[in-house]
């Protein structure tokens, strides 16, 4: 028989469950850390709920948190899907990261993605730059900008994305140095870096990520703390990271620990 105090941690551990629970099935993925910062607890503590939340079928354990026990880890969402998600949170990355731009006459990668699309609307219209782009999305918002020296990617085009994959853009990209490039992803974490579901994506996002002096991430907090199926980069190859104020601040404390640059829009 528990004592009383042990009687009233037991309901509270039970009420916290509930609510991570719901939290995670509202919020489609969290991160431990953020479930531990939502609800003052320890890492260790999230933990051991979210594997008795597992046992009782509500959630599902993935690496560094959990997801709803109905979700599939490798569904890619479409770009159009995307694009009208977080779409605040996107606008101000986009504008925070245009401050990254290089100086007039120098060159940018942008990659494909609901976030780094933003990006064009942003870049001064009097500004003298080249950009090259494996993105449709990005290419067709590009055509018409009065400043930009625009260069569309080879490649065949995903649907899902409408990015150029395959041989013919990682060959392009291995013969290309450019002073940015900004980079989306579907996950980011410590241990596994930046991924995506995609293999075909992933090596695009490679080539990308090589062919930059500068690598500047694009990631809503959504992405912080999530694992995709493919690495395409780790946190030694990016410079900068650009997330928005939802952020976990000790996930993001952790990611500056390793020398990433964090910027918070």
């Amino acid at each position: 028989m528990p004592t009383p105090n042990e009687e009233e941690t037991v309901v509270y551990a039970e009420e916290r469950q509930q609510a991570m629970a719901q939290l995670v099935a509202e919020r489609g993925r969290l991160s431990v850390a953020a479930l531990a910062e939502a609800y003052d607890v320890t890492t260790e503590t999230v933990r051991r709920d979210l594997s008795a939340l597992e046992r009782m079928g509500l959630v599902r354990r993935v690496h560094g948190g959990a997801v709803p026990a109905t979700s599939l880890a490798v569904i890619e969402a479409a770009l159009s899907e995307r694009d009208n998600a977080s779409t605040d949170e996107k606008d101000r990355i986009a504008a925070a990261a245009v401050d990254l731009l290089p100086p007039p006459g120098g060159t940018v990668l942008v990659d494909a993605g609901s976030t780094t699309a933003r990006i064009v609307q942003h870049i001064p219209r009097d500004l003298p730059i080249s950009v090259f782009t494996h993105s449709v999305s990005v290419a067709s918002r590009l055509a018409s900008h009065p400043s930009v020296e625009l260069h569309l990617l080879p490649g065949r085009v995903r649907g899902t994305t409408q990015a150029a994959v395959g041989p013919d853009t990682v060959s392009s990209l291995e013969r290309l140095r450019v002073d940015v490039a900004f980079i989306g992803t579907n996950g980011l974490t410590v241990d596994h870096g930046l991924s995506t579901p995609d293999p075909e994506e992933a090596a695009a996002k490679r080539a990308l990520v090589a062919a930059a002096r500068r690598v500047v991430v694009l990631a809503d907090a959504s992405k912080l703390g999530v694992e995709a199926t493919v690495r395409f980069a780790s946190l030694e190859d990016v410079d900068t990271l650009v997330t928005d104020q939802a952020a976990s601040e000790s996930f993001l404390a952790t990611l500056a620990e390793t020398g990433l640059e964090v910027v918070r829009a």
